[in-house]
């Protein structure tokens, strides 16, 4: 994942270890990556992060170490012919530039790339989305490899071997909602950089473990909520950012509301109705992006007219995922998985609208004389 070469690259430079950072700026037919993805590479041969891995990886790490001056990051170009894609199975006639940024020297150079590495770690580890726009061709005032962090407001907050954004680029960025994808234009690359969405989970048995495990995979900042702590435990969720253990209705609510926030995704996977009611009662209502339970048709319905009698208004509740999932036929636990997290997934990087035409399954709604 990005933040684990973000990290290592601090390191790196905090430390003084040589060491070159390989950015994936721009692709042309099949590769076995796209845009934004990252690799560090260290002259004894180790890595974190990948390229896509096989021959061009090796090649990659290969040219890359020969770049040893920080002040002069460098573009790669990789043509996939058969001498990358035989082994790998790769469609040839694929092209990949890579930007290429040593970490080694003295002064000024460390220091300068120290502090840009450094925000966009900052910028990353507190959540926030944004772009990185990294210069493909050298103009006045910067050269080919030139980096700029943007935030959602395409305020800049870091840059690395250049002064200012060219402000003919402005027009030219794309908004953050839904998260775009990276492109290339007029001489520039612009890298999204996804918003972490916090996913609490409540309910910490076996689907919640194993949405849990995979969300965790998919960058997403896990937190795990049950009333027994012999589920919600560090050994069951080690990668969990937060366990919480006590009675869902106050730890909810003292959750609610800075805790939860727009940038929140709740799922309520717990071991019954009268827990997911319970649960729901609290989180429709909530100002999180997305908020989903698991349950039959009838249980559903069952709930949502309980929580209309108890006040919750129905445009809270008809904004419930219910049931979850992106509807893949699923039957084991892992299935099961796999459809909600595929779910969260396109809700984070599509947008709600284009997420809700993935899930194909009918509405509870409408609701007997509540509809």
């Amino acid at each position: 994942m990005l933040r684990d070469v973000l990290a290592a690259t601090v390191r790196a430079l905090e430390s003084g270890t040589p060491a070159v950072l390989c950015t994936l700026v721009e692709t042309r037919g099949s590769t076995p990556q796209k845009p934004g993805a990252a690799m560090l590479v260290f002259p004894d041969g180790r890595q974190v992060g990948t390229l896509g891995g096989g021959c061009v990886e090796a090649e990659v790490k290969q040219r890359a170490c020969r770049c040893t001056d920080p002040h002069r990051p460098e573009l790669l170009v990789f043509h996939l012919d058969h001498d990358y894609g035989w082994d790998d199975g790769l469609i040839c006639g694929g092209r990949m530039t890579i930007a290429v940024q040593p970490l080694v020297g003295d002064g000024f150079g460390s220091s300068a790339l120290h502090d840009y590495f450094r925000r966009v770690q900052e910028h990353l580890g507190q959540g926030f989305g944004g772009l990185e726009v990294i210069a493909l061709q050298g103009r006045d005032g910067f050269s080919a490899g030139a980096r700029w962090l943007l935030d959602a407001e395409h305020r800049v907050l870091a840059q690395l071997h250049a002064q200012t954004l060219p402000a003919a680029l402005l027009p030219l960025l794309p908004r953050l909602e839904p998260l775009p994808r990276p492109q290339s234009r007029d001489g520039f690359a612009i890298l999204p950089i996804a918003p972490r969405i916090r996913l609490l989970i409540v309910g910490a048995g076996h689907v919640g473990q194993a949405v849990a495990r995979l969300a965790h995979e998919a960058d997403f900042a896990v937190w795990v909520l049950d009333d027994r702590e012999a589920y919600a435990n560090r050994e069951r969720f080690p990668n969990a950012e937060r366990i919480l253990v006590g009675p869902l209705d106050q730890v909810l609510e003292q959750l609610l509301p800075q805790d939860i926030t727009p940038h929140t995704y709740c799922l309520i996977v717990t071991r019954g109705h009268q827990h997911d009611e319970q649960a729901l009662y609290y989180l429709a209502p909530s100002r999180a992006a997305y908020v989903g339970m698991i349950g039959s048709r009838r249980k559903i319905r069952l709930i949502f007219e309980d929580l209309l009698a108890r006040g919750v208004a129905e445009p809270a509740l008809r904004r419930v995922k219910a049931p979850i999932g992106i509807n893949i036929g699923s039957q084991t636990v892992v299935e099961i998985a796999i459809s909600v997290v595929a779910e969260l997934i396109a809700f984070r990087n599509l947008g709600p609208a284009e997420a809700e035409k993935l899930r194909h399954f009918e509405p509870v709604w409408p609701m007997g004389t509540s509809s």
